[in-house]
């Protein structure tokens, strides 16, 4: 009796855990801006079918070498992102970024314009498709890696899209690169990007996060920054936490133990998530004033 008792328990517990889950969609976004059709995972919270509310929404733009799925495929906890879904009923999106775009406009080639499509053509699209918040102090932006480096690159340049912004071991100076040891299959990978100019380290400095402190001063927007001691590209974020703080820029910036891994991220993201929705809190009373 008392097995059965403990049976009928955990068949309970996973029927219930199993109806308060987080929805996930996968999201067709034509681009006109590059003339191509990318996918994008979208998580809702298992509040979103049971409300009409608008739902504030996380942009979590993936890393080198990576493509949307990445988070829901290669977290160590495969229901990370859908768990911080319902604790914080927050939309969720993962776009496509390619393997190296590092999320910006190419100035060579015209189907490398990702810039463009995350802030024009995938953010319309999510707010027209679902109810967001779609205004600024409804929608913020973190990402791992070139994703970091994404990520305070598009808040900086639209500051009237995001409210705030994240990097979790952020390439935040790309040039750094160049230094280590596979360097020519970098270049090889950024000549769609830049080009012949791949192995110019001045062609970086152009697009480079660490070069945008005047814009990021001037826009004021709430930022969280993090990067595992061990990681290749601590001291690139080192120096832009030196760069934010001689400008007296605030910030949140920790250093963690850990590398340029999954389970560092896996750490990192609901921090990020924790310190977005204070934020997003704050907004959502200053509205209802």
């Amino acid at each position: 009796m008392k097995n059965l008792k403990t049976l009928l328990f955990a068949v309970l517990l996973c029927v219930s855990s199993m109806s308060y889950a987080a929805k996930v969609d996968t999201l067709q976004v034509a681009s006109t801006a590059m003339g191509k059709t990318y996918k994008a995972a979208v998580v809702l919270p298992n509040a979103y079918a049971k409300s009409k509310a608008a739902f504030p929404v996380m942009y979590l733009l993936h890393g080198a070498y990576g493509h949307f799925s990445d988070w829901l495929k290669n977290a160590p906890n495969k229901k990370l992102v859908q768990t911080l879904s319902d604790q914080y009923n927050i939309i969720i999106v993962m776009p496509e970024g390619e393997t190296f775009s590092f999320y910006l406009d190419s100035p060579v080639n015209k189907e490398s314009q990702f810039e463009t499509f995350i802030t024009q053509e995938v953010i319309q699209k999510i707010d027209k498709t679902y109810r967001t918040i779609s205004n600024k102090n409804g929608r913020v932006i973190t990402g791992l890696s070139m994703g970091g480096h994404g990520a305070l690159y598009l808040s900086a340049k639209h500051p009237d899209l995001f409210c705030a912004a994240g990097s979790m071991s952020g390439a935040v100076d790309m040039s750094s690169m160049l230094n280590r040891e596979a360097s020519a299959q970098v270049i090889k990978l950024m000549q769609p990007v830049f080009g012949d100019k791949s192995d110019n380290s001045e062609m970086y400095a152009q697009y480079a996060v660490m070069n945008m402190l005047d814009k990021i001063k001037a826009n004021k927007l709430p930022l969280i920054i993090d990067c595992g001691v061990d990681d290749f590209l601590i001291e690139s974020n080192k120096e832009l936490h030196r760069r934010l703080v001689y400008n007296k820029v605030e910030h949140d910036y920790t250093e963690r133990p850990g590398s340029h891994t999954w389970e560092y991220w896996e750490n990192s993201l609901p921090y990020h998530v924790l310190f977005f929705n204070k934020i997003l809190l704050k907004n959502q009373q200053v509205t209802k004033k």
